[in-house]
């Protein structure tokens, strides 16, 4: 599984997991608008993954 997605994608899934945590944890403790942005973080990133995945196969 590691070599099919990569390393570098493994951990960057990480992160997004990581940072989905943190959002919850800071939306639920009161900090409502810091939670939102940091929630936003973690589609951006898979996004950019997608992306540069894409520029991959053009190759």
């Amino acid at each position: 599984m590691i070599k099919k997605i990569g390393k570098t994608y493994l951990v960057l899934l990480c992160l997004c997991a990581l940072i989905i945590i943190v959002a919850e944890y800071l939306f639920l403790s009161g900090n409502k608008l810091h939670g939102i942005f940091i929630g936003l973080w973690a589609p951006m990133i898979v996004g950019l993954m997608i992306l540069f995945k894409l520029f991959d196969h053009e190759r």
